[in-house]
C-alpha cells in the first residue's frame, strides 16, 4: 500500500493549521456577515467559534490515535463502516474545493484592490491562483509547508496590526455609535450570521488529513490543532470588535475588502492600508495551499481504500499523490468560476457542518468500539463536548440558506451514487477475474 513521507514536525503541523483557518474567513466574509447580523457579528463570532472548538477537541482526540492520511474519513469509516466513511470523505474533499474556489474569490477581490485591475478581470485572477499553487504542490509537501508558514506570520502580523490601529482609533476617540443597535436583525441574524462565519474557523481539521506527513502524529497532531485554533480564535474576536466599531455595518456589509475599509476610517497611511491588502493576499493563499494539500489528501485517501478509482492514489517519486493534486487544483479553479462568494459559503458550510457532525458522532462512537486504544490526548469532560458540539452543528445547518441544502443534498444523493456504482464495477471486475483465472 503506497505510504507518504513524514517530514512535519508540531510547529510545520500547527503552521499548516493555521494557514488553513486564517484567511478568507476574516478578511471577507466578516463583511459579509456584518451584513447579516450587525453589530452583533461580534457574537456570531463567539458562537461559531464555540461550535468549532467542541469539534476540534473530537479531532484532536481521533487523530491522537488514528495517524493514517485522511482524517474525517478515517475516522468516519472507523466508526461507521466504510458507506458513511466515504460519504464523509466526500462531503469533505469537496469542501476543499469549494472552499479554496471561494477564497480564490477573495484572493482576487483584494488583489484588484491593491493592483487596480479593471473588474472583468477578478475571476482569471481567481482561476489562475490555484493553478499555480498546484505546481507547487506537485513539488512536495516540504515546499508548501515552508511558503505557507511565511504566509502564516505575515497575516497574523497583519491582523496584530489592524486591531492595535483601529482599537487605538475607538479608544481614543470614545465613539461607540457603531455598536448600536446591537441586535438589527434579532437573534435569527445574529445566528445566520454564524452559519456564514463558521467558514472562518474550519481548516483544524486538516492536519489531521495531513496525519501520514506529521512526525510522531500522535502527539503532534492534537497540540497543532489546539494550538492553531485557540490563536486564531483570539485574532478573530479582536478583529471582530474593531471592525464593527470603526465602520458601520451596513457599510461593512457591502464591501469586498472589508478590513481595509474598516481601518481608511482610522488611518490615511497608504502603507498601513496596503499592508492589509498584501496581508489578505498572504492569507487566501495560504489557505488555497492547504485546501488543495488537504483535498488532494482526500481523495488519496479514499483511492488507496478502493471507494474510489485507484490511480488516484498514485505516488510521485517525492512523495506528492499527483493525480489527486491536479484534480483538486483544477476543480477549484472551475469553482472560482461560480464568482459568487455568499452562494459558495453557504454551500461549502452545509458539506463542513455535516463533517463536523460526523467527527463529534465518530469520537463517541470509537469510544465505544475501541476503548483500549492509546488516546494520547483524551476529550476534557467526555462526554459533553462531541454532544454539544453535534448539536450545535444541527443547530447551524438550519440556519443556513435553503440553496445551500438543495445543492449540498443534491453532491449527497451524487457521491451515494458514485460509490454503488464503483463497488458495482468492482464486483463485476472480481467475478471476470474469477471466469478467467479459475
Amino acid at each position: 500500500m503506497p505510504e507518504l513521507k513524514r517530514t512535519l514536525g508540531v510547529l510545520g503541523a500547527a503552521g499548516l493549521c493555521i494557514g488553513a483557518i486564517i484567511g478568507a474567513g476574516i478578511f471577507v466574509l466578516i463583511g459579509v456577515a456584518s451584513g447579516i447580523a450587525g453589530p452583533a457579528v461580534i457574537l456570531s463570532f463567539s458562537i461559531a467559534g464555540i461550535a468549532a472548538f467542541l469539534t476540534a477537541l473530537s479531532s484532536a482526540e481521533l487523530s491522537s490515535f488514528i495517524t493514517e492520511a485522511g482524517g474525517s474519513y478515517i475516522y468516519a469509516q472507523k466508526a461507521f463502516g466504510n458507506f458513511w466513511g466515504f460519504l464523509v470523505g466526500w462531503t469533505r474533499t469537496f469542501d476543499y474545493i469549494a472552499g479554496a474556489g471561494l477564497i480564490s474569490l477573495g484572493f482576487a477581490a483584494y488583489f484588484s484592490s491593491f493592483f487596480e485591475i479593471p473588474p472583468g478581470m477578478i475571476i482569471g485572477v481567481a482561476v489562475l491562483l490555484p493553478l499555480i499553487l498546484m505546481l507547487i504542490n506537485l513539488k512536495g509537501i516540504s515546499s508548501a509547508s515552508g511558503i505557507t508558514n511565511i504566509l502564516v506570520v505575515l497575516k497574523i502580523v497583519s491582523l496584530l496590526v489592524f486591531i492595535a490601529i483601529g482599537g487605538l482609533f475607538l479608544f481614543s476617540h470614545g465613539n461607540s455609535s457603531n455598536y448600536y443597535p446591537f441586535f438589527p436583525n434579532g437573534i435569527g441574524g445574529m445566528l445566520s450570521g454564524a452559519s456564514i462565519i463558521f467558514f472562518a474557523f474550519v481548516g483544524f481539521d486538516t492536519v489531521g488529513v495531513l496525519a501520514e506527513e506529521v512526525k510522531n502524529p500522535s502527539k503532534n497532531v492534537p497540540k497543532a490543532i489546539i494550538l492553531a485554533f485557540l490563536i486564531s480564535t483570539i485574532l478573530y474576536i479582536g478583529v471582530s470588535v474593531v471592525a464593527v466599531g470603526l465602520l458601520n455595518w451596513k457599510f461593512l456589509g457591502t464591501a469586498s475588502a472589508p478590513l481595509e475599509m474598516a481601518l481608511r476610517v482610522a488611518t490615511d497611511n497608504v502603507f498601513l492600508l496596503k499592508f492589509i491588502s498584501i496581508s489578505a493576499l498572504f492569507a487566501t493563499t495560504s489557505v488555497v495551499m492547504t485546501s488543495i494539500l488537504g483535498g488532494s489528501r482526500g481523495l488519496f485517501a479514499m483511492a488507496r481504500q478502493g471507494v474510489i478509482p485507484g490511480f488516484l492514489a498514485g505516488i510521485s517519486n517525492k512523495g506528492v499523490p499527483t493525480s489527486s493534486v491536479i484534480i483538486t487544483g483544477s476543480a477549484i479553479a472551475l469553482i472560482a468560476l461560480i464568482g459568487n462568494i455568499e452562494w459558495i459559503a453557504s454551500v461549502f458550510n452545509f458539506g463542513i457542518l455535516m463533517t463536523y457532525l460526523f467527527i463529534n458522532l465518530s469520537s463517541m462512537r470509537l469510544r465505544q468500539k475501541m476503548p483500549d486504544a492509546n488516546r494520547t490526548f483524551k476529550i476534557p469532560f467526555y462526554p459533553v463536548p462531541p454532544i454539544l458540539g453535534a448539536i450545535s452543528c444541527i443547530i447551524l445547518l438550519f440556519f443556513l440558506k435553503i440553496n445551500a441544502i438543495i445543492f449540498g443534498g443534491t453532491w449527497v444523493l451524487i457521491g451515494m451514487a458514485a460509490y454503488y456504482f464503483n463497488r458495482r464495477s468492482s464486483r463485476n471486475e472480481i467475478f471476470e477475474s474469477e471466469i478467467l483465472n479459475p
